[in-house]
């Protein structure tokens, strides 16, 4: 493990709509200036003392080999950038997914360098490993008994496998529908859960009163804001595995050698309550605000056509999205009313990014050449990222000689039907040699 913490970098919370700022531990949740409690709630941005860590920090310290030359190389070396303290963190390493690079499938999207980040290979087989292990530190931190969730599948997971390595209890509220395959992990970590008789609108409002009444902590996306800073750490892991992958280049600070951070040009990721992107951005906005990358890459958030909110409010000019009836069969991007839209409108107008939207069907579709060209089995709301791109490049908003990244959100077995559902079914045989060389023939 790195060396603890014994100086916190974080200074506070500051409200992105009112600009309130409140101390640590002042307010927890959401800024009182929000308009209801329904929808984009996301309004709270933990805020550190950048100044500090760029005079007590050796950038090239924070290289791929971890935190000053620490052996972790989970996220925990990225504590100056956490709000909690790393001895608070759940035992299971999370992060360090690999950073692919599948020509084959540059060649099919038609750019230079096309990157995969495969967070399907996180303990729980998603990227949202990253916000559960912050949730149970701040719970730890704060004396809290119980963690609650609502969640479509991967928070739950997420908060399930970590609680479970933590031996911290754990109420999932799920909505009815949720993949069978998410709900089984769920209760194989010993998770209670609560399927409610509705979307995951309905879970979402439940467990907030639910957390309110019974004091539990509550991990919901968009409505704790601490969660966007463990999955920020995604994009510190993308630029130090760049800089890794491209050798030897001037670094940012203008020192010969290889540079620790590199910036892509753009990157793709799916979108639902707005979280993930909004965590993505603002890892890249802290790499460049401390000076160890000279740009932030354009964010592009791809949403289903069934499933548009975040979208349409980009679209029209809005700073709360309306909310949309969704029908998506990417269930974890699958969101009526978005809790942390304003993060994810902010990642993509600041950024001078785009949001895409992609029809259902080439989502699905997506799975394939994800999977034949690029090695990674994705869910849908993972494959909902490489879609986005295909989308982009037809319209022209991602030139050829770009660098791209797409994140993989998570792994292919989360929805097994789904990839069924456009891969088709295994030839049946006879056990005779005879079978196997009129199979080749078909």
């Amino acid at each position: 493990m790195s060396q603890p913490n014994d100086r916190s970098f974080l200074t506070g919370l500051q409200c992105l709509r009112c600009g309130q700022n409140y101390a640590p531990g002042e307010l927890e949740y959401v800024c009182p200036c929000r308009p209801n409690a329904g929808s984009d709630l996301g309004h709270l941005d933990a805020v550190y003392d950048y100044d500090s860590i760029i005079a007590t920090r050796k950038r090239l310290a924070w290289t791929a080999e971890g935190n000053d030359g620490a052996s972790t190389r989970s996220i925990e070396r990225w504590w100056p950038l956490l709000p909690v303290r790393v001895e608070s963190l759940p035992p299971l390493p999370v992060g360090n997914t690999p950073l692919l690079r599948p020509q084959r499938l540059a060649d099919v999207v038609g750019v230079n360098q096309l990157f995969i980040k495969d967070d399907g290979r996180n303990p729980s087989a998603s990227l949202k490993d990253r916000a559960s292990a912050i949730a149970l530190a701040r719970a730890r931190e704060t004396g809290r008994v119980v963690v609650a969730a609502a969640s479509t599948g991967n928070a739950a997971a997420a908060l399930a496998a970590l609680g479970a390595s933590a031996a911290q209890a754990t109420v999932i509220f799920v909505p009815h529908t949720a993949p069978e395959a998410k709900v089984a992990q769920l209760l194989v970590y010993g998770s209670r859960v609560l399927a409610v008789d509705g979307t995951y609108d309905d879970a979402f409002d439940l467990c907030v009163r639910a957390c309110e009444k019974f004091g539990w902590y509550n991990r919901n996306t968009g409505y704790n804001p601490y969660m966007t800073e463990g999955k920020k750490t995604v994009s510190f892991e993308i630029a130090a595995q760049l800089a890794q992958a491209r050798g030897p280049a001037r670094s940012a600070g203008g020192g010969e050698g290889k540079s620790s951070f590199q910036a892509p040009n753009s990157v793709f990721i799916s979108v639902g309550d707005g979280s993930i992107i909004g965590g993505v951005y603002k890892g890249f906005w802290e790499l460049h605000r401390l000076g160890w990358i000279e740009r932030v890459p354009r964010i592009f958030g791809v949403q289903s056509t069934a499933s548009a909110a975040i979208h349409n409010a980009w679209r029209d000019g809005l700073e709360i999205p309306q909310t949309v009836v969704a029908a998506t069969a990417a269930d974890s991007i699958g969101v009526n009313a978005p809790r942390d839209a304003i993060k994810a409108l902010r990642a993509v107008r600041e950024s001078g990014g785009a949001f895409v939207l992609a029809e259902d069907e080439a989502i699905l579709q997506a799975i394939l050449p994800l999977a034949r060209q690029g090695g990674v089995f994705g869910e849908p709301a993972g494959a909902a990222a490489l879609a986005g791109l295909f989308e982009a490049r037809r319209h022209g908003l991602v030139k050829s000689h770009e660098t791209v990244v797409v994140i993989n959100t998570g792994s292919g077995l989360k929805d097994v039907p789904a990839a069924t559902g456009v891969a088709g079914d295994p030839v049946v045989i006879p056990p005779l040699l005879e079978a196997v060389a009129e199979s080749l023939e078909s």
